[in-house]
């Protein structure tokens, strides 16, 4: 194939991203993305400087495309941050082999530090302040990208949950049982349920919707 005489800036990002999402992160590479783009693995060093480079436009692209904008002013603080959180999960839900490349390059993504900002506004209107709010931001963000992979290693209904409830109830009772259960759980009443308890346990900041 011939080789583009220029890159736009989001190409480089846009073929990576193809590739993570058709081979996985272990299909990440230079000449990868070089082939990807139809050109020569050096002539993309001349837009790239390596894979981790590679990796910070990929994650930009990916959480770039959240929405950062404040949610309903008129909603509870419990209700902008569920929004919030959702918006998060959807972008990087659409391309879960990212996930581990947002844990790495988190605080050099726009994308994570506006989310981020946005998040915190809501916490610091709602009166969570010093380091109780710096644990609340890192509980959210954490949560959202634990309960992505999680949803990306399977449904609760799978064959995981399924072997569980096979286990021994003499030497795993609640495992089992709770296995059964999990049948019947699906992703989203799963995150929504997660973000409500994590919520729940900022505790005392209701009375200030008022």
């Amino acid at each position: 194939m011939p080789r583009p005489r220029s890159l736009t800036s989001d190409q480089p990002a846009s073929a990576a991203l193809a590739v993570i999402d058709r081979d996985g992160l272990a299909g990440l590479s230079m000449r990868a993305v070089a082939q990807e783009l139809g050109m020569s693995t050096m002539g993309l060093y001349r837009y790239v400087h390596d894979r981790e480079e590679l990796e910070r436009l990929v994650v930009e692209l990916v959480l770039g495309a959240v929405d950062t904008e404040p949610p309903d002013p008129d909603a509870s603080w419990r209700e902008r941050i569920e929004a919030m959180a959702r918006r998060l999960r959807d972008a990087v839900s659409a391309h879960p082999a990212v996930v581990p490349l947002t844990i790495t390059h988190r605080h050099r993504s726009l994308g994570v530090l506006r989310w981020s900002e946005a998040v915190l506004t809501v916490l610091t209107e709602a009166g969570v302040e010093g380091e109780r709010r710096v644990i609340a931001l890192r509980g959210l963000i954490s949560y959202v990208i634990g309960a992505i992979q999680l949803e990306d290693l399977g449904p609760l209904s799978g064959s995981g949950t399924a072997a569980i409830t096979e286990l021994p109830s003499g030497e795993f009772p609640l495992m089992s049982e709770t296995a059964r259960h999990a049948r019947n759980v699906g992703a989203d009443q799963e995150f929504l349920g997660g973000l409500a308890m994590l919520l729940d346990g900022l505790g005392g900041l209701d009375s200030l919707d008022a």
